[in-house]
């Protein structure tokens, strides 16, 4: 009865370690710099918690991602921290929207969330 009740508990064990694993966010972190985020490609699971970490190299930025409802400054020395739960498949833009001079509007990049 006791290799049992071992065996028992190591599987509850590993159960709970996977349930953990698959709660915990994985870290994402771009940076940004005048007209570029980097990386600007970004590849992720549907329905797995991502935390991204945003971090400006030189001005406050925006980063914004209409399609998944994000919106948020990135300010000089400070880590922006963002959760997402990406729940469909598809390809998702996201860009600055604090104007950062003249090649702003090519300061882009793309959430890409597989099924």
């Amino acid at each position: 009865m006791h290799r049992r009740t071992m065996i028992a508990l190591l599987a509850g064990s590993a159960l709970g370690a996977a349930r953990l694993a698959a709660e915990t966010p994985a870290e994402i972190r771009i940076s940004a710099k005048k007209f570029e985020f980097h990386p600007n490609q970004v590849t992720v699971k549907a329905g797995q918690p991502v935390m991204l970490v945003l971090t400006s190299e030189d001005r406050i930025h925006g980063f914004k991602m209409p399609d998944l409802g994000v919106r948020t400054d990135i300010v000089p020395g400070q880590e922006t921290r963002v959760a997402l739960l990406p729940t469909k498949p598809g390809s998702f833009t996201f860009f600055c929207d604090v104007f950062c001079g003249g090649g702003h509007e090519d300061m882009d990049g793309t959430l890409i969330v597989e099924a």
